[in-house]
Protein backbone atom coordinates (compact mmCIF):
# COMPACT_ATOMS: atom_id res chain seq x y z
CA UNK A 1 0.00 0.00 0.00
CA UNK A 2 3.04 2.05 0.85
CA UNK A 3 4.50 0.98 -2.65
CA UNK A 4 0.95 2.45 -4.29
CA UNK A 5 0.27 6.07 -2.54
CA UNK A 6 4.15 6.64 -3.36
CA UNK A 7 3.88 6.09 -6.89
CA UNK A 8 0.54 8.19 -6.14
CA UNK A 9 2.61 10.88 -4.91
CA UNK A 10 4.87 10.86 -7.83
CA UNK A 11 2.27 11.18 -10.35
CA UNK A 12 0.78 13.86 -8.84
CA UNK A 13 4.28 15.89 -8.17
CA UNK A 14 4.51 15.42 -11.84
CA UNK A 15 1.28 16.54 -12.95
CA UNK A 16 1.83 19.56 -10.86
CA UNK A 17 4.70 20.22 -12.67
CA UNK A 18 3.70 19.95 -15.64
CA UNK A 19 0.62 22.45 -15.20
CA UNK A 20 3.13 24.60 -14.04
CA UNK A 21 5.11 24.89 -16.81
CA UNK A 22 1.60 25.07 -18.62
CA UNK A 23 0.66 27.96 -17.59
CA UNK A 24 4.26 29.00 -17.41
CA UNK A 25 4.30 28.76 -21.32
CA UNK A 26 0.93 30.37 -21.27
CA UNK A 27 1.26 33.45 -19.74
CA UNK A 28 4.27 34.31 -21.65
CA UNK A 29 2.43 33.94 -24.55
CA UNK A 30 0.30 36.41 -23.29
CA UNK A 31 -2.61 33.95 -23.48
CA UNK A 32 -5.55 32.35 -21.05
CA UNK A 33 -6.09 28.73 -20.73
CA UNK A 34 -9.53 28.06 -22.35
CA UNK A 35 -9.41 23.92 -22.81
CA UNK A 36 -8.93 21.46 -20.33
CA UNK A 37 -5.84 19.67 -21.02
CA UNK A 38 -6.88 16.12 -22.06
CA UNK A 39 -4.08 14.85 -23.92
CA UNK A 40 -0.96 13.19 -23.29
CA UNK A 41 2.10 12.00 -25.27
CA UNK A 42 0.68 8.86 -26.84
CA UNK A 43 -2.68 10.17 -27.21
CA UNK A 44 -1.36 13.33 -28.78
CA UNK A 45 1.64 10.83 -31.11
CA UNK A 46 -1.73 8.74 -31.86
CA UNK A 47 -3.16 12.10 -33.00
CA UNK A 48 -0.49 13.21 -35.19
CA UNK A 49 0.44 10.02 -36.17
CA UNK A 50 -3.18 8.90 -37.32
CA UNK A 51 -3.81 12.84 -38.75
CA UNK A 52 -0.85 11.74 -41.17
CA UNK A 53 -1.86 8.64 -42.41
CA UNK A 54 1.22 8.41 -43.76
CA UNK A 55 1.37 4.92 -45.57
CA UNK A 56 -2.85 4.98 -46.23
CA UNK A 57 -1.80 8.30 -48.03
CA UNK A 58 0.88 6.47 -49.82
CA UNK A 59 -1.44 3.92 -51.37
CA UNK A 60 -4.53 6.68 -52.33
CA UNK A 61 -2.09 9.07 -54.30
CA UNK A 62 1.12 7.18 -55.73
CA UNK A 63 -0.71 7.55 -59.11
CA UNK A 64 0.39 11.20 -58.84
CA UNK A 65 4.49 9.94 -58.81
CA UNK A 66 3.94 6.89 -61.53
CA UNK A 67 2.31 9.00 -63.55
CA UNK A 68 5.65 11.58 -63.32
CA UNK A 69 8.57 9.26 -63.40
CA UNK A 70 7.25 6.00 -62.30
CA UNK A 71 9.00 4.09 -59.46
CA UNK A 72 11.72 6.51 -59.33
CA UNK A 73 9.98 9.48 -58.34
CA UNK A 74 7.82 7.20 -55.87
CA UNK A 75 10.41 5.68 -54.17
CA UNK A 76 13.29 7.94 -54.09
CA UNK A 77 10.90 11.06 -54.12
CA UNK A 78 9.66 9.76 -51.08
CA UNK A 79 13.05 9.40 -49.22
CA UNK A 80 13.58 12.98 -50.41
CA UNK A 81 10.05 13.99 -48.92
CA UNK A 82 11.01 12.24 -45.49
CA UNK A 83 14.12 13.48 -45.34
CA UNK A 84 12.92 16.71 -45.96
CA UNK A 85 9.47 16.47 -43.87
CA UNK A 86 12.26 15.36 -40.56
CA UNK A 87 14.36 18.36 -40.92
CA UNK A 88 11.16 20.58 -41.37
CA UNK A 89 9.09 19.16 -38.32
CA UNK A 90 12.52 19.99 -36.35
CA UNK A 91 12.58 23.17 -37.13
CA UNK A 92 9.03 23.93 -36.25
CA UNK A 93 9.21 21.90 -32.83
CA UNK A 94 11.82 23.80 -31.84
CA UNK A 95 9.57 27.16 -32.13
CA UNK A 96 6.59 24.99 -30.77
CA UNK A 97 8.75 24.35 -27.71
CA UNK A 98 9.27 28.11 -27.22
CA UNK A 99 5.46 29.36 -27.57
CA UNK A 100 3.17 26.00 -27.39
CA UNK A 101 -0.28 27.86 -28.58
CA UNK A 102 -2.51 26.88 -30.86
CA UNK A 103 -1.83 29.91 -32.95
CA UNK A 104 1.45 27.87 -34.18
CA UNK A 105 3.29 29.19 -37.06
CA UNK A 106 1.71 32.95 -37.26
CA UNK A 107 2.72 33.96 -33.35
CA UNK A 108 6.11 32.67 -33.80
CA UNK A 109 6.84 34.69 -36.93
CA UNK A 110 5.03 37.92 -34.81
CA UNK A 111 7.96 37.05 -32.51
CA UNK A 112 11.11 36.42 -34.62
CA UNK A 113 10.33 39.25 -37.38
CA UNK A 114 11.88 42.38 -36.93
CA UNK A 115 9.05 44.67 -34.99
CA UNK A 116 8.21 47.05 -37.83
CA UNK A 117 6.74 44.06 -40.20
CA UNK A 118 5.78 41.42 -37.51
CA UNK A 119 2.20 42.23 -37.91
CA UNK A 120 1.86 42.03 -41.73
CA UNK A 121 4.19 39.15 -41.84
CA UNK A 122 2.44 37.26 -38.38
CA UNK A 123 -1.31 37.92 -40.60
CA UNK A 124 0.06 36.31 -43.79
CA UNK A 125 1.49 33.37 -42.17
CA UNK A 126 -1.57 32.78 -40.45
CA UNK A 127 -3.94 33.30 -43.28
CA UNK A 128 -1.98 30.43 -45.57
CA UNK A 129 -1.77 28.21 -42.56
CA UNK A 130 -5.75 28.48 -42.74
CA UNK A 131 -5.65 27.87 -46.65
CA UNK A 132 -3.76 24.68 -45.91
CA UNK A 133 -5.08 23.15 -43.02
CA UNK A 134 -8.84 24.04 -44.86
CA UNK A 135 -7.96 22.23 -48.47
CA UNK A 136 -6.29 19.30 -45.90
CA UNK A 137 -9.33 18.78 -44.04
CA UNK A 138 -10.62 18.46 -47.73
CA UNK A 139 -7.90 15.97 -49.11
CA UNK A 140 -9.21 13.81 -45.90
CA UNK A 141 -13.05 13.72 -46.53
CA UNK A 142 -12.26 13.34 -50.58
CA UNK A 143 -10.51 9.92 -50.47
CA UNK A 144 -12.83 8.63 -47.62
CA UNK A 145 -16.10 9.48 -50.18
CA UNK A 146 -14.09 8.67 -53.18
CA UNK A 147 -12.62 5.35 -51.82
CA UNK A 148 -15.93 4.11 -50.85
CA UNK A 149 -17.10 5.15 -54.95
CA UNK A 150 -14.14 2.71 -56.18
CA UNK A 151 -15.28 0.64 -53.79
CA UNK A 152 -18.84 0.23 -55.73
CA UNK A 153 -17.11 0.42 -58.63
CA UNK A 154 -15.08 -2.58 -57.78
CA UNK A 155 -18.35 -4.84 -56.09
CA UNK A 156 -21.32 -3.51 -58.72
CA UNK A 157 -19.52 -3.03 -62.49
CA UNK A 158 -22.85 -1.29 -63.16
CA UNK A 159 -22.70 1.55 -61.14
CA UNK A 160 -22.28 4.83 -63.04
CA UNK A 161 -19.43 6.91 -60.97
CA UNK A 162 -20.63 10.20 -61.09
CA UNK A 163 -17.79 13.26 -59.74
CA UNK A 164 -20.86 15.01 -57.87
CA UNK A 165 -21.65 12.02 -56.05
CA UNK A 166 -18.31 11.73 -54.65
CA UNK A 167 -19.07 15.24 -53.51
CA UNK A 168 -21.87 14.49 -51.59
CA UNK A 169 -20.07 12.13 -49.50
CA UNK A 170 -17.84 14.66 -48.63
CA UNK A 171 -20.20 16.68 -47.40
CA UNK A 172 -21.45 13.61 -45.62
CA UNK A 173 -17.94 12.90 -44.33
CA UNK A 174 -17.85 16.26 -43.02
CA UNK A 175 -21.10 15.68 -40.78
CA UNK A 176 -19.45 13.21 -39.06
CA UNK A 177 -16.16 15.13 -38.20
CA UNK A 178 -18.77 17.93 -36.92
CA UNK A 179 -20.51 15.76 -35.01
CA UNK A 180 -16.81 13.85 -33.72
CA UNK A 181 -15.14 17.53 -33.18
CA UNK A 182 -18.55 18.95 -30.94
CA UNK A 183 -20.46 16.07 -28.93
CA UNK A 184 -18.10 13.54 -29.42
CA UNK A 185 -14.89 15.44 -28.65
CA UNK A 186 -14.46 14.55 -25.00
CA UNK A 187 -13.53 10.71 -25.88
CA UNK A 188 -11.27 11.83 -28.82
CA UNK A 189 -8.40 11.85 -26.61
CA UNK A 190 -9.15 8.51 -25.09
CA UNK A 191 -9.29 6.63 -29.10
CA UNK A 192 -6.65 8.41 -29.92
CA UNK A 193 -4.09 5.83 -28.70
CA UNK A 194 -6.72 3.47 -29.72
CA UNK A 195 -6.63 4.36 -33.09
CA UNK A 196 -2.64 4.42 -33.41
CA UNK A 197 -2.87 0.71 -32.54
CA UNK A 198 -5.15 -0.01 -35.74
CA UNK A 199 -3.13 2.71 -37.53
CA UNK A 200 -0.20 -0.19 -37.18
CA UNK A 201 -2.34 -3.50 -36.93
CA UNK A 202 -4.10 -2.22 -40.11
CA UNK A 203 -0.59 -1.61 -41.96
CA UNK A 204 -0.02 -5.16 -41.34
CA UNK A 205 -3.64 -6.47 -42.45
CA UNK A 206 -2.57 -5.00 -45.79
CA UNK A 207 1.38 -5.63 -46.31
CA UNK A 208 1.13 -9.31 -45.49
CA UNK A 209 -1.31 -10.55 -47.89
CA UNK A 210 -0.46 -8.38 -50.77
CA UNK A 211 3.45 -9.51 -50.22
CA UNK A 212 2.11 -13.55 -49.68
CA UNK A 213 -0.90 -13.28 -52.49
CA UNK A 214 1.04 -10.45 -55.29
CA UNK A 215 3.15 -11.63 -58.25
CA UNK A 216 6.45 -9.67 -57.31
CA UNK A 217 8.54 -7.94 -60.26
CA UNK A 218 12.34 -7.88 -60.31
CA UNK A 219 14.20 -5.61 -58.12
CA UNK A 220 15.61 -3.62 -61.40
CA UNK A 221 12.06 -2.35 -61.89
CA UNK A 222 11.33 -1.11 -58.06
CA UNK A 223 15.02 0.72 -57.74
CA UNK A 224 15.98 1.40 -61.27
CA UNK A 225 13.25 2.23 -63.75
CA UNK A 226 12.13 5.54 -64.69
CA UNK A 227 9.27 6.63 -67.22
CA UNK A 228 7.78 9.89 -68.97
CA UNK A 229 5.03 9.65 -70.49
CA UNK A 230 3.62 13.52 -69.52
CA UNK A 231 4.37 15.45 -71.97
CA UNK A 232 7.21 17.27 -70.25
CA UNK A 233 11.07 16.89 -72.15
CA UNK A 234 13.29 17.07 -68.82
CA UNK A 235 12.91 14.28 -67.12
CA UNK A 236 14.33 16.37 -64.17
CA UNK A 237 11.27 18.76 -64.21
CA UNK A 238 9.31 15.50 -64.53
CA UNK A 239 10.53 13.92 -60.90
CA UNK A 240 10.27 17.10 -58.81
CA UNK A 241 6.42 17.66 -60.31
CA UNK A 242 5.90 14.01 -59.21
CA UNK A 243 7.05 14.90 -55.84
CA UNK A 244 3.10 16.30 -55.41
CA UNK A 245 2.48 12.78 -54.60
CA UNK A 246 5.19 12.02 -52.50
CA UNK A 247 4.69 15.12 -49.84
CA UNK A 248 1.33 14.63 -48.90
CA UNK A 249 2.00 11.57 -47.24
CA UNK A 250 3.66 13.61 -44.51
CA UNK A 251 1.25 16.80 -44.60
CA UNK A 252 0.04 17.68 -41.16
CA UNK A 253 2.93 16.81 -38.76
CA UNK A 254 2.39 20.81 -37.25
CA UNK A 255 -1.12 19.51 -36.37
CA UNK A 256 -0.01 19.46 -32.25
CA UNK A 257 0.86 22.91 -32.56
CA UNK A 258 -2.66 24.01 -32.94
CA UNK A 259 -3.53 21.41 -30.37
CA UNK A 260 -0.88 22.75 -28.20
CA UNK A 261 -3.71 24.49 -25.97
CA UNK A 262 -4.92 21.01 -25.01
CA UNK A 263 -1.97 19.17 -24.56
CA UNK A 264 -0.04 18.17 -21.06
CA UNK A 265 3.50 19.30 -21.02
CA UNK A 266 2.97 21.10 -24.36
CA UNK A 267 6.15 22.31 -24.51
CA UNK A 268 8.08 18.94 -24.34
CA UNK A 269 5.07 16.69 -25.48
CA UNK A 270 4.44 18.88 -28.84
CA UNK A 271 8.11 18.59 -29.82
CA UNK A 272 8.53 15.08 -29.69
CA UNK A 273 5.29 14.43 -31.22
CA UNK A 274 6.09 15.87 -34.24
CA UNK A 275 9.09 13.97 -34.69
CA UNK A 276 7.89 10.42 -33.35
CA UNK A 277 5.46 10.77 -35.97
CA UNK A 278 7.45 11.36 -38.96
CA UNK A 279 10.19 8.37 -37.70
CA UNK A 280 6.86 6.26 -37.24
CA UNK A 281 5.51 7.24 -39.88
CA UNK A 282 7.96 7.10 -42.45
CA UNK A 283 9.32 3.69 -41.52
CA UNK A 284 5.45 2.61 -42.28
CA UNK A 285 5.19 4.55 -45.58
CA UNK A 286 8.45 3.07 -47.06
CA UNK A 287 7.64 -0.29 -46.50
CA UNK A 288 4.17 0.30 -48.08
CA UNK A 289 6.32 2.35 -51.41
CA UNK A 290 8.71 -0.64 -51.78
CA UNK A 291 6.08 -3.62 -51.06
CA UNK A 292 3.35 -1.64 -53.61
CA UNK A 293 6.09 -0.96 -56.45
CA UNK A 294 7.31 -4.91 -55.74
CA UNK A 295 3.33 -6.24 -56.44
CA UNK A 296 1.95 -3.65 -58.80
CA UNK A 297 1.65 -6.18 -61.73
CA UNK A 298 0.38 -4.77 -64.66
CA UNK A 299 1.28 -0.90 -64.51
CA UNK A 300 -0.91 0.48 -67.01
CA UNK A 301 -4.05 -1.51 -65.50
CA UNK A 302 -3.49 -0.01 -61.71
CA UNK A 303 -2.87 3.46 -62.83
CA UNK A 304 -6.00 3.08 -65.80
CA UNK A 305 -8.40 1.49 -63.35
CA UNK A 306 -12.33 2.20 -63.49
CA UNK A 307 -12.09 2.37 -59.46
CA UNK A 308 -9.82 5.60 -60.18
CA UNK A 309 -7.63 4.27 -57.38
CA UNK A 310 -4.77 2.09 -58.22
CA UNK A 311 -3.96 0.45 -54.85
CA UNK A 312 -7.59 -0.91 -54.93
CA UNK A 313 -6.43 -2.52 -58.29
CA UNK A 314 -3.37 -4.24 -56.94
CA UNK A 315 -5.24 -5.39 -53.95
CA UNK A 316 -7.81 -7.32 -56.45
CA UNK A 317 -5.03 -8.92 -58.87
CA UNK A 318 -3.32 -10.18 -55.45
CA UNK A 319 -6.20 -11.51 -54.04
CA UNK A 320 -8.73 -12.49 -56.98
CA UNK A 321 -11.75 -11.70 -54.86
CA UNK A 322 -13.81 -8.74 -54.40
CA UNK A 323 -14.76 -9.66 -50.64
CA UNK A 324 -10.60 -9.66 -49.99
CA UNK A 325 -9.74 -7.00 -51.98
CA UNK A 326 -12.58 -4.81 -50.79
CA UNK A 327 -11.89 -5.76 -47.06
CA UNK A 328 -8.07 -4.73 -47.99
CA UNK A 329 -8.95 -1.16 -49.22
CA UNK A 330 -11.55 -0.73 -46.67
CA UNK A 331 -8.80 -0.32 -44.10
CA UNK A 332 -6.84 3.02 -44.82
CA UNK A 333 -10.13 4.37 -46.26
CA UNK A 334 -11.73 3.41 -42.30
CA UNK A 335 -8.22 5.10 -41.15
CA UNK A 336 -8.70 8.34 -43.44
CA UNK A 337 -11.39 9.29 -42.06
CA UNK A 338 -10.56 8.66 -38.25
CA UNK A 339 -7.80 11.19 -39.64
CA UNK A 340 -10.42 13.74 -40.53
CA UNK A 341 -11.58 13.73 -37.24
CA UNK A 342 -8.22 15.25 -36.45
CA UNK A 343 -7.79 17.85 -39.46
CA UNK A 344 -11.06 18.92 -38.59
CA UNK A 345 -9.66 19.32 -34.65
CA UNK A 346 -6.73 21.03 -35.78
CA UNK A 347 -8.12 23.48 -38.17
CA UNK A 348 -10.90 24.56 -36.38
CA UNK A 349 -8.28 25.56 -33.33
CA UNK A 350 -5.86 27.12 -35.70
CA UNK A 351 -9.07 28.98 -37.10
CA UNK A 352 -10.24 29.89 -33.38
CA UNK A 353 -6.91 31.21 -32.08
CA UNK A 354 -6.53 33.44 -35.43
CA UNK A 355 -9.80 35.10 -34.51
CA UNK A 356 -8.75 35.56 -31.37
CA UNK A 357 -6.18 37.56 -32.52
CA UNK A 358 -8.55 39.59 -34.59
CA UNK A 359 -7.05 38.13 -37.88
CA UNK A 360 -10.13 36.95 -39.64
CA UNK A 361 -13.85 38.75 -40.40
CA UNK A 362 -16.40 38.61 -37.53
CA UNK A 363 -13.80 37.40 -35.31
CA UNK A 364 -15.66 38.39 -32.22
CA UNK A 365 -18.21 36.00 -33.24
CA UNK A 366 -15.79 33.14 -34.36
CA UNK A 367 -13.77 33.02 -31.36
CA UNK A 368 -16.61 32.53 -29.00
CA UNK A 369 -16.28 29.30 -27.04
CA UNK A 370 -19.61 27.14 -26.66
CA UNK A 371 -20.27 25.45 -23.49
CA UNK A 372 -21.54 22.10 -24.00
CA UNK A 373 -24.07 20.75 -21.71
CA UNK A 374 -23.82 17.68 -23.32
CA UNK A 375 -20.70 16.73 -22.40
CA UNK A 376 -19.60 19.23 -20.28
CA UNK A 377 -16.87 20.44 -22.39
CA UNK A 378 -16.18 23.83 -23.94
CA UNK A 379 -15.23 23.75 -27.52
CA UNK A 380 -15.36 26.25 -30.10
CA UNK A 381 -18.25 25.06 -32.09
CA UNK A 382 -18.58 28.45 -35.07
CA UNK A 383 -14.68 27.89 -35.53
CA UNK A 384 -15.79 24.18 -36.20
CA UNK A 385 -18.53 24.95 -38.36
CA UNK A 386 -16.63 27.66 -40.20
CA UNK A 387 -14.01 25.07 -41.59
CA UNK A 388 -16.57 22.83 -42.40
CA UNK A 389 -18.46 24.94 -44.65
CA UNK A 390 -15.14 26.29 -46.25
CA UNK A 391 -13.92 22.36 -46.72
CA UNK A 392 -17.65 21.82 -48.04
CA UNK A 393 -16.91 24.81 -50.99
CA UNK A 394 -13.02 23.32 -51.69
CA UNK A 395 -14.60 20.06 -52.67
CA UNK A 396 -17.06 21.32 -54.92
CA UNK A 397 -14.01 21.71 -57.19
CA UNK A 398 -14.34 18.20 -57.75
CA UNK A 399 -17.25 18.45 -59.53
CA UNK A 400 -16.31 20.15 -62.56
CA UNK A 401 -12.25 19.15 -62.98
CA UNK A 402 -11.04 15.17 -62.73
CA UNK A 403 -7.78 17.29 -61.64
CA UNK A 404 -9.78 18.42 -58.45
CA UNK A 405 -7.54 15.81 -56.42
CA UNK A 406 -4.54 17.32 -57.63
CA UNK A 407 -5.31 20.66 -57.08
CA UNK A 408 -6.69 19.88 -53.47
CA UNK A 409 -3.09 18.55 -52.73
CA UNK A 410 -1.48 21.30 -54.24
CA UNK A 411 -3.22 24.00 -52.23
CA UNK A 412 -2.45 22.20 -48.92
CA UNK A 413 1.20 22.30 -49.67
CA UNK A 414 1.43 25.59 -50.97
CA UNK A 415 -0.63 26.48 -47.85
CA UNK A 416 1.07 24.69 -45.19
CA UNK A 417 4.64 24.64 -46.92
CA UNK A 418 4.65 28.64 -47.23
CA UNK A 419 3.36 29.20 -43.25
CA UNK A 420 6.32 26.94 -42.32
CA UNK A 421 9.02 28.52 -44.61
CA UNK A 422 8.32 32.10 -42.80
CA UNK A 423 8.46 31.01 -39.25
CA UNK A 424 11.79 28.78 -40.10
CA UNK A 425 13.45 31.36 -42.45
CA UNK A 426 13.04 34.36 -39.50
CA UNK A 427 14.07 31.89 -36.79
CA UNK A 428 17.35 31.13 -39.30
CA UNK A 429 17.83 34.93 -39.85
CA UNK A 430 18.15 35.25 -35.94
CA UNK A 431 20.40 32.78 -35.14
CA UNK A 432 22.90 34.00 -38.68
CA UNK A 433 22.81 37.21 -37.20
CA UNK A 434 23.49 36.08 -33.33
CA UNK A 435 20.87 37.73 -32.14
CA UNK A 436 18.97 36.40 -28.75
CA UNK A 437 16.54 33.21 -29.30
CA UNK A 438 14.43 32.50 -26.25
CA UNK A 439 14.13 28.58 -26.99
CA UNK A 440 12.58 26.62 -25.07
CA UNK A 441 13.26 22.99 -23.06
CA UNK A 442 13.24 21.35 -26.55
CA UNK A 443 15.93 22.29 -28.90
CA UNK A 444 18.41 21.90 -31.81
CA UNK A 445 21.12 23.12 -30.28
CA UNK A 446 24.55 23.72 -32.80
CA UNK A 447 22.75 21.61 -35.23
CA UNK A 448 20.22 24.28 -35.60
CA UNK A 449 21.47 26.56 -38.74
CA UNK A 450 22.20 23.36 -41.29
CA UNK A 451 18.83 22.07 -40.20
CA UNK A 452 16.78 24.59 -40.70
CA UNK A 453 19.29 25.47 -44.09
CA UNK A 454 17.77 21.97 -45.47
CA UNK A 455 14.38 22.69 -44.27
CA UNK A 456 14.39 26.12 -46.57
CA UNK A 457 15.40 24.30 -49.36
CA UNK A 458 13.04 21.65 -49.26
CA UNK A 459 10.15 23.83 -48.89
CA UNK A 460 10.78 26.37 -51.88
CA UNK A 461 11.32 23.67 -53.86
CA UNK A 462 8.17 21.66 -52.68
CA UNK A 463 6.42 24.78 -53.11
CA UNK A 464 7.17 26.10 -56.22
CA UNK A 465 6.65 22.85 -58.00
CA UNK A 466 3.27 22.30 -56.26
CA UNK A 467 1.36 24.76 -58.76
CA UNK A 468 2.47 22.78 -61.79
CA UNK A 469 0.14 20.33 -63.87
CA UNK A 470 1.03 17.00 -64.01
CA UNK A 471 1.59 16.53 -67.78
CA UNK A 472 1.19 18.50 -71.32
CA UNK A 473 -0.89 19.65 -73.04
CA UNK A 474 -2.88 21.32 -70.24
CA UNK A 475 -6.17 21.69 -71.27
CA UNK A 476 -9.53 23.18 -68.73
CA UNK A 477 -10.08 19.33 -67.81
CA UNK A 478 -6.11 18.18 -66.39
CA UNK A 479 -4.99 22.08 -65.59
CA UNK A 480 -3.79 22.28 -61.74
CA UNK A 481 -6.59 24.55 -60.80
CA UNK A 482 -4.81 25.09 -57.47
CA UNK A 483 -2.89 28.49 -58.04
CA UNK A 484 -5.83 29.80 -58.95
CA UNK A 485 -8.17 28.79 -55.95
CA UNK A 486 -4.72 29.28 -53.67
CA UNK A 487 -4.21 33.33 -55.59
CA UNK A 488 -8.44 33.79 -55.06
CA UNK A 489 -8.22 32.73 -51.28
CA UNK A 490 -4.89 34.71 -50.59
CA UNK A 491 -6.35 37.93 -52.38
CA UNK A 492 -9.26 37.75 -50.89
CA UNK A 493 -7.96 37.67 -46.88
CA UNK A 494 -5.19 40.44 -48.16
CA UNK A 495 -8.14 42.55 -49.44
CA UNK A 496 -9.75 42.40 -45.97
CA UNK A 497 -6.75 43.08 -44.15
CA UNK A 498 -5.87 45.89 -46.18
CA UNK A 499 -8.70 47.45 -46.37
CA UNK A 500 -9.51 46.66 -42.52
CA UNK A 501 -8.25 44.20 -40.76
CA UNK A 502 -4.86 46.20 -40.50
CA UNK A 503 -6.99 49.00 -38.08
CA UNK A 504 -7.77 45.52 -35.75
CA UNK A 505 -4.93 43.19 -36.31
CA UNK A 506 -1.93 43.98 -33.98
CA UNK A 507 0.04 40.18 -34.28
CA UNK A 508 -1.13 37.82 -31.20
CA UNK A 509 -3.40 39.72 -28.35
CA UNK A 510 -2.14 40.00 -25.04
CA UNK A 511 -5.60 38.64 -22.77
CA UNK A 512 -6.55 40.76 -19.80
CA UNK A 513 -4.45 40.10 -16.86
CA UNK A 514 -1.98 38.05 -18.85
CA UNK A 515 1.41 38.42 -19.53
CA UNK A 516 2.59 41.75 -21.35
CA UNK A 517 4.14 43.01 -24.93
CA UNK A 518 7.39 43.15 -23.45
CA UNK A 519 7.21 39.36 -22.21
CA UNK A 520 5.88 38.14 -25.08
CA UNK A 521 9.05 39.39 -26.96
CA UNK A 522 11.53 38.89 -24.26
CA UNK A 523 11.00 35.04 -23.38
CA UNK A 524 13.29 33.93 -21.03
CA UNK A 525 15.09 30.76 -21.90
CA UNK A 526 14.71 27.80 -19.50
CA UNK A 527 16.64 24.75 -18.89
Amino acid sequence: MVFKDGNLAVRELSSQRYKDRDDEDMARAGKKQRFERNFGFLSMLGFTTTMMCTWEAVLFCNAIAMADGGPATLLYGFIFCWLGALVTAASLAEMASMAPTSSGQYHWVSMLAPKGQAVFLSWVTGWLDLIGWWANTAVGVYFGATVTQGLLVLNYPSYDLQRWHGTLLCFAGLVVCVLVNSVGAKLLPKVEGLILILHIMGFFAVLIPLVYLAPHKDASYVFATFTNDSGWSSNGLVWLIGLMGTNLPFIGYDGPCHMAEEVINASVTVPWCMIGTILLNGTLGFAIVVTFLFCIGDVDAALGSATGYSYIEVFYAATKSHAGASVMAAIPAALVICASFGFLASSSRLTWAFARDKGLPFSDFLSHITHLKVTGSDLPIRAVLLCAVITGIICIINIPSSAAFNAMISLTTAGLFASYEIAIVLMFMKKVKGEKVAYGPWTLGRWGIPINIAAIIFLTIAIFFSFFPQGLPVTPVNMNWSIVVFSGEFFLGLGWYLIYGRKIYNGPIIEAGVGSTEEQYTISSRE
